[in-house]
């Protein structure tokens, strides 16, 4: 089975059925013996009616007492050794469903990290969470089709064969029987797939709207909109569940289908046999074994059913997790290297232009306008920017990622310590003027970005400072507290240019004067530009670019456009504090 350090291989993403055979392909020793096992398993079944046959026929009705005793001990035997085989294949099939599990959670998570920061801006929180808690195990249960499945196959081919030597007439209706049944369940498996699909979309849906409620709830509440919120969640949930009675619905008759058509099967065969052996066509010995043969293909059909049942679901689940896999993150394409000394960061599309050692802000009526710029000059997105003049496209991904820096005010934070959330501290026995590994920082550094961001009393106020316990999304911190966080995090990083965007979103005015002042200092000669409409953040900007629809409309300072520029002064004008 797969461990945590194993290769998991390479998926096959051409569909869902294509993946659900890769997962088969992967471990071909324990799928082959699965279906050894399962198949011995299931003929064995089989021979009990053909081994009490004997024991009537040879034994019981003639009075041969040792024939009896011999047929029995041999049906005792079977049976004892089948109980072993139906252990190990059970067995195995549960290691076939780990290995398929543990390795669609191994490239599924492969290829987050591999999207990257791109994951957020290809596909829904929702859309990942339903793959990790769902679909996975969906996945891994439709895989029973290697053992039982093929086992149920070749019981089917054994009991007709062996009852073409009781009867034609009863191995001609068991061979047309079982596939009818199976063709009736057919067109319900396919409406099942359907509502499968709209069912685990609407899944997606509603638990990306579950994470954005958990993470906003309070700003939500604060805002008053926290009940039209919880009226639109009601309706997607009441949704919801209206497609998982459809799902439900469907599912009832398949199942009910599966057990009762081959119960009637059951009697119509016996019935049958019941005729023949009145009219002394079969024996009263092969009369018991027509109804062991029939009442033992009631177990492959159940298979078959339940088999299709789980491909069914399996498919839609693998075909979600085959579109995850699709996804790539932004094409390399680029050649050359970074500029060699501070340069302008431009933008065509918007006429953005970010000078050198500078501290620019971006203010825009809409905060997606502004975001969307800060996404192409980060190549976050595909754009027309430039570096010092050369396509940014054309520039090392690496090299761009290494020098420029796109702080999200709503970016990842993981669960663990607030060090660790914000940066490992570099340890006492490293030199004090050494450069620090990468990824690591001093106790120095991380004061100054404390105070550059005005994180300080955070720490301060927690019980064990930075090595006190964090949720997720630092969730037991206010909206303010986290922002600053994710600021010291930036900060700490010190790229050669930093795009941050809303960095004093949810700051109380205050807080948010003393982050625009110490930013400045902090960033002092270094290259950084920020999105926001409040006037304290303005005030301590170089240079301001007012951007109406996306485009630069006027340039100049905070104060110069104040008194140039109506349309910017009304917009400064409608910030409003935000209380942390």
């Amino acid at each position: 089975m797969i461990d945590a350090y194993e290769d998991p291989g390479t998926p096959d993403v051409r569909g869902g059925w294509r993946y659900l055979w890769w997962l088969v392909r992967c471990q071909p020793g324990r799928s082959v013996a699965g279906a050894l096992l399962g198949s011995t398993w299931m003929v064995l079944l089989a021979a009990t009616p053909y081994l009490m046959a004997k024991a009537i026929d040879e034994g019981l009705e003639p009075g041969d007492w040792a024939a009896l005793a011999g047929w029995s001990f041999a049906l005792f035997a079977v049976g004892s050794f089948n109980a072993w085989l139906s252990i190990m294949r059970h067995r195995t099939m549960t290691r076939v469903r780990m290995d398929a599990n543990f390795r669609t959670v191994k490239v599924v998570v492969g290829q987050a990290v591999r999207l990257g920061a791109a994951l957020a801006r290809r596909t829904g929180a929702g859309e990942v969470v339903t793959i990790g808690v769902g679909d996975v195990q969906t996945i891994a249960q439709s895989l029973t089709v290697v053992g039982p499945g093929v086992g149920a196959c070749v019981a089917y081919l054994t009991v007709a064969a062996v009852l073409v030597s009781v009867s034609p007439v009863l191995a001609a209706v068991v061979l047309l029987g079982i596939p009818a049944i199976v063709l009736l369940v057919g067109p319900f498996l396919s409406r099942l797939q359907g509502a499968e699909t709209e069912y685990r979309n609407r899944q997606g849906v509603l638990t990306a709207r579950i994470a954005d409620l958990s993470g906003g709830l309070r700003v939500l509440n604060g805002l008053g909109g926290k009940s039209l919120v919880a009226d639109a969640f009601h309706r997607d949930s009441q949704r919801l569940r209206s497609q998982g009675y459809r799902v439900g619905a469907v599912t009832s008759w398949v199942q009910a289908l599966g057990v009762g058509l081959p119960t009637l099967f059951l009697a119509v065969v016996t019935w049958l046999a019941a005729r023949l052996a009145a009219q002394g066509d079969i024996t009263v010995g092969e009369l018991v074994a027509v109804y062991g043969y029939v009442a033992v293909l009631v177990g492959p059909v159940a298979f078959w059913v339940e088999c299709g049942y789980q491909l069914s679901r399996g498919v839609v689940a693998a075909r979600r997790v085959v579109r995850f896999l699709r996804l790539e993150p932004l094409e390399d394409r680029g050649t050359r290297d970074a500029p060699a000394e501070p340069s302008v960061l431009h933008d065509p599309e918007s006429g953005v232009s970010i000078l050198p050692g500078r501290l620019t802000a971006l203010a825009g009526a809409s905060p997606a306008d502004s975001a969307t710029v800060l996404d192409r000059l980060a190549r976050y997105a595909p754009s027309r920017a430039t570096w010092a003049g050369v396509p940014l496209e054309e520039i090392r991904l690496p090299q761009v990622r290494e020098h420029i820096l796109l702080a999200d005010h709503e970016a990842d934070l993981f669960a663990g310590t607030l060090g660790e959330m914000i940066a490992p501290v570099r340890g006492p026995g490293l030199h004090q003027h050494a450069a620090p590994p990468r990824g690591t920082t001093s106790p120095h550094d991380l004061a100054a970005a404390l105070h550059a961001a005005v994180a300080d009393d955070i720490v301060q106020g927690l019980p064990d400072g930075l090595d006190s316990p964090m949720d997720a999304q630092a969730r037991n911190l206010s909206g303010g507290q986290r922002q600053r966080v994710r600021l010291v995090r930036a900060l700490l990083a010190d790229p050669d240019v930093l795009l941050a965007a809303e960095p004093t979103s949810a700051l109380d005015a205050h807080t948010e004067a003393l982050v625009a002042k110490r930013l400045r200092e902090a960033r002092n000669g270094r290259t950084t530009a920020v999105t926001t409409t409040s006037p304290l953040v303005l005030d301590h900007a170089d240079t301001v670019l007012y951007l109406v629809d996306g485009k630069v409309a006027a340039t100049g300072t905070h104060q110069q456009l104040l008194t140039a520029e109506p349309g910017y002064r009304a917009l400064v004008a409608r910030d409003v504090e935000v209380t942390t």
